[in-house]
């Protein structure tokens, strides 16, 4: 049975840094991302790594330069890294694979299962 399971989130100061993680089980995927939801607005796509020989990330204009993806291949993990966090960073964050060869890996409906999610709270 496919199982993403994310754990890491936590509250932290404003400037501080966490690092998320994304356990998946049951196969491997094309591609694992990061989405986010804070309370009262849409789930937005933060970042995704694409599997293959090199690895590809690609990171939303909000998050870009702040926070970074990466892997473990050998604990079938991936990982959120989240450095410089603004207040506006407070949310649930979710783990996503696809299933999918490439696509708009910013579009919700290209990923095939999901994480429940963890809470980061940023304080001012």
């Amino acid at each position: 049975q496919v199982q993403l399971v994310e754990s890491g989130g936590g509250l932290v100061q404003a400037g501080g840094s966490l690092r998320l993680s994304c356990a998946a089980s049951g196969r491997t995927f094309s591609g694992m991302g990061w989405f986010r939801q804070a309370p009262g607005k849409e789930r937005e796509f933060v970042g995704i790594s694409w599997n293959g020989g090199r690895s590809r990330t690609y990171y939303a204009d909000s998050v870009k330069g702040r926070f970074a993806i990466s892997r473990d291949n050998a604990k079938n993990t991936v990982y959120l890294q989240m450095n410089s966090l603004k207040p506006e960073d407070t949310a649930v964050y979710y783990c996503a694979a696809t299933l999918a060869y490439g696509g708009n890996y910013y579009r919700l409906g290209l990923y095939d299962y999901w994480g429940k999610g963890t809470l980061v709270t940023v304080s001012s």
